[in-house]
């Protein structure tokens, strides 16, 4: 990487952290389902967070600090996610289902057996929007770890004009993560069965997201 390319992406990564922090200083964030994912980490187990890449941004401030690897794509705007999320105490696998699929898988492998959580956006890096695309269940079944679908939800954001209408809440906003119980993929299941649970998972994030734009802001916040 040229000097002046690291310099611009680490001034992108500085201002990011700063921006991010910023925002998410006047939203309030009600959380429900903790306890799916919890639990495995009370035992030292990780586990493979699943959400669309829309819903990226506030779960990189209400996740930040837990170590979590992210695998974030090759592709040239990768860079700027991983230097940032990288200032929010992510790790990043680079690689996707399209473009180094096999090195990002590999770091995924690597980080789960230390002991680390992962995330997944099964939609990304280009799209279409709210499609799960099955190769994203790979990684849940190579490490051999619970996938936890998750939905976010925000009482005032703005939406981007990009594939993925890139949601960035509004100040004052409360924040909704719904997290849904956990999904075993089998070691033995081939691609039509995969397909299947990509179907299946896409259903499953779409209900999550139900109940977190309905869901009364009464459980715990933070």
């Amino acid at each position: 990487m040229r000097r002046r390319d690291d310099l611009r992406f680490g001034l992108a990564g500085i201002l990011g952290r700063l921006l991010v922090g910023g925002l998410f200083t006047t939203t309030r964030c009600v959380r429900r389902g903790q306890e799916h994912y919890l639990q495995f980490r009370r035992k030292g187990e990780p586990v493979v967070f699943a959400f669309w890449h829309g819903h990226l941004l506030p779960l990189v401030h209400y996740h930040r600090n837990e170590g979590i690897v992210v695998l974030v794509s090759e592709h040239g705007d990768g860079e700027y996610i991983t230097r940032i999320i990288h200032r929010h105490g992510f790790g990043a696998a680079r690689g996707s289902s399209t473009r180094g699929g096999a090195r990002g898988l590999r770091g995924l492998v690597r980080a789960a057996r230390a002991g680390r959580d992962l995330a997944l956006t099964p939609d990304g890096p280009r799209g279409p929007r709210q499609e799960f695309k099955w190769g994203a269940l790979v990684a849940a079944q190579l490490t051999e770890r619970p996938i936890i679908p998750l939905a976010v939800a925000a009482t005032r954001a703005w939406h981007l004009g990009s594939w993925d209408r890139f949601m960035i809440p509004k100040p004052f906003a409360t924040i909704r993560i719904v997290y849904g119980p956990p999904v075993w993929i089998p070691r033995g299941a081939g691609s039509e069965d995969l397909v299947a649970l990509a179907r299946d998972l896409e259903g499953e994030l779409g209900r999550l997201l139900r109940v977190a734009v309905g869901d009364d802001v009464g459980d715990s916040g933070s």
